[in-house]
């Protein structure tokens, strides 16, 4: 697969618990940072829980790594302090990127909590107190959210997103072109322009994606599922496949205008890599 054109690459990291966790998460930045990505993100966890590796991830991306590292930033369950100190932290640290979310709801939370309840009630925030210092990412879901009512209702949260004052948008991961397409023809219809980069989520282990794409939304076609069970415990072939269907989706993504690809790393380089230089675009 080649082309001529250039096309921007991010890639997302999650906090660990451990150091040696950490270690392998700051040595994969390293060999990813070669193909100088246009910026990192970190993730947050729920509630807040990850508050202070979070911050600490992400200062050690953006200023040893020495790629530009957008934190997630989620209002579920803090204060607006709260979140005023730590946007003034990340302003004082250079930090120009963040990903707005409404963030998950800790576990045995029914409903949101905090002074902000929303990602537009966020990002609004966001804009109110630090202007046009930070480009702020949202969330979409072209599968639709999985505690949305239905697809329209969704399609209206995230239209309330961009027009709070969101730059550009994040998708959930998708293995099925289709519904990125319509998601973006529907969204230009509501007349909202912002740039839509479809999040990308390697596959290199059957058993953990189902769960995890089953308690997110994501659907997993049933053709590759069936294949995936084929090959059970034979992990080389399931990390073959999954990078050619991923490359194959990833080309058709772009072709189709896709301004970018972010890729779901979870912590290691080669998988997404594989992908990225398969499709001869680096």
């Amino acid at each position: 697969m080649t082309t001529e054109q250039n096309n921007p690459i991010s890639f997302e990291f999650f906090p660990t618990k451990t150091d040696a966790g950490h270690e392998k998460l700051i040595a994969a930045a390293h060999v990813i940072a070669a193909e100088k990505p246009e910026f990192f993100s970190v993730t947050y966890g729920a509630g807040g829980s990850t508050r202070d590796r979070t911050v600490n991830t992400v200062l050690q991306l953006d200023q040893e790594v020495k790629i530009p590292t957008a934190p997630h930033l989620s209002c579920v369950g803090d204060a607006k302090e709260d979140l005023r100190s730590l946007l003034n932290q990340y302003r004082e640290a250079g930090i120009k990127r963040i990903v707005a979310l409404r963030g998950d709801l800790p576990s045995g939370m029914g409903q949101a909590s905090g002074e902000l309840r929303y990602a537009n009630e966020l990002v609004e925030f966001i804009r109110n107190e630090t202007g046009d210092h930070f480009t702020i990412e949202v969330a979409a879901y072209p599968e639709a959210h999985p505690q949305a009512r239905h697809f329209e209702a969704d399609l209206e949260n995230f239209i309330r997103k961009a027009r709070a004052g969101a730059d550009s948008a994040i998708t959930q991961y998708f293995f099925n072109a289709d519904c990125y397409f319509h998601f973006v023809e529907r969204v230009r219809k509501a007349g909202v322009d912002i740039p839509i980069i479809p999040g990308i989520m390697p596959i290199t282990n059957y058993t953990k994606l189902a769960r995890f794409s089953d308690s997110c939304g994501a659907e997993i076609p049933r053709w590759i599922r069936k294949q995936l069970e084929a090959y059970g415990d034979d992990s080389a072939s399931i990390a073959g496949f999954g990078t050619e269907v991923i490359s194959h989706m990833c080309e058709r993504l772009l072709d189709g205008g896709a301004p970018g690809l972010h890729f779901y790393t979870l912590n290691q380089a080669e998988p997404s890599l594989a992908v990225w230089r398969n499709l001869g675009r680096s």
